[in-house]
């Protein structure tokens, strides 16, 4: 096993401050690594960054959304108005309401409309929490198969078991070990090199490469209007992104014909760090985008003024050959 590198420096008036340390790993359309730092063979949580491909799994299993709907069921919503409206528009169609969502209550999940959500007085929320989508969209695909809807979220519901065993295939990887995501639905580890093979196998099949282009039709569905990832697919042509809880991030994306997958994590979870080494890694792949320069650098700021940078690592910005 390797040590994890220095991913991320935080510097103040010149002097390195802080430092994140993390794993990335490129890998070619054939699942060959081509490019990595730190371990790509550490075994992580996934977290969110594995929607994508439990919206695949539901597709196959007979789940049929389009568009920004299953750009939602993919996502980690930000809870802004169409986001909550969609949300409740899935579950009406299948003659639910939100009090069959089991994700816990919640505030909204991007800032300015968590901000706005307290000041009106509201309270936590399931349908705002921000994996209402994915929720929604498994409740849809057990009611399509008859499925129970009171037991969804046990790791021994048929729907569970179909999730887990796309999961693996996709990974080419047995996803364990098993525990419990944030939301409340079964979560299960994955090698890190396994995440970005996945996320290539993904788009090489019908119900993924469905996936795949309602998150780009439609990224601000699978963050937010503020988010780096919706910024991301939105300035990179073909991207496909998805964040997930304690700084993980899965992309595909091809370049000038060849398929790559990109998984990065963040060992101590800094989200701060996770946009800058994703947008490290699509610098590696020669992909010239102005939205990728801007996602390299963070300002530090000392009494509102900018005294340092959150940059890339000497190591990584090799690695981005920047």
């Amino acid at each position: 096993m390797t040590d994890p590198a220095v991913l991320v420096e935080v510097t103040r008036a010149g002097m390195v401050e802080s430092q994140h340390r993390g794993h990335v790993v490129i890998v070619a359309g054939d699942g060959d690594v081509v490019a990595g730092l730190g371990d790509p063979s550490v075994v992580i949580y996934p977290r969110s960054a594995v929607k994508p491909l439990q919206a695949t799994g539901m597709i196959r299993a007979g789940l049929d959304l389009h568009g920004s709907d299953l750009a939602l069921a993919s996502s980690s919503h930000s809870g802004e108005r169409f986001h909550v409206e969609g949300v409740r528009t899935l579950l009406d169609r299948t003659g639910l309401t939100v009090d069959a969502l089991q994700c816990p209550p919640d505030l909204p999940y991007g800032d300015e409309v968590r901000r706005e959500f307290v000041a009106s007085g509201a309270m936590p929320q399931r349908v705002v929490m921000n994996c209402s989508g994915k929720h929604a969209a498994m409740l849809t695909t057990c009611v399509v198969n008859g499925w129970p809807l009171d037991t969804y979220l046990e790791p021994d519901h048929p729907l569970q078991i179909h999730l887990r065993e796309t999961l693996g295939e996709l990974a080419e990887a047995y996803p364990t070990p098993a525990t419990t995501d944030g939301c409340g639905a079964p979560l299960w580890g994955l090698p890190l090199v396994a995440l970005a093979r996945a996320m290539v196998n993904m788009v090489s099949d019908p119900a993924g490469a469905r996936v795949a282009e309602a998150m780009r039709q439609h990224p601000e569905y699978v963050g937010g209007t503020t988010r780096d990832v919706t910024h991301l697919m939105r300035g990179v042509p073909g991207l496909v992104a998805k964040d997930g809880a304690e700084a993980v991030q899965a992309m595909t994306v091809s370049v000038a014909g060849r398929r790559f997958g990109i998984a990065v994590k963040v060992e101590d979870g800094g989200q701060r760090a996770r946009p800058i080494v994703a947008a490290a890694a699509l610098a590696r792949l020669d992909l010239d985008a102005a939205v990728i320069t801007e996602h390299l650098t963070w300002p530090v700021l000392g009494g509102g003024r900018p005294v340092g940078r959150v940059q890339s690592s000497a190591e990584l910005a090799q690695f981005a050959r920047m």
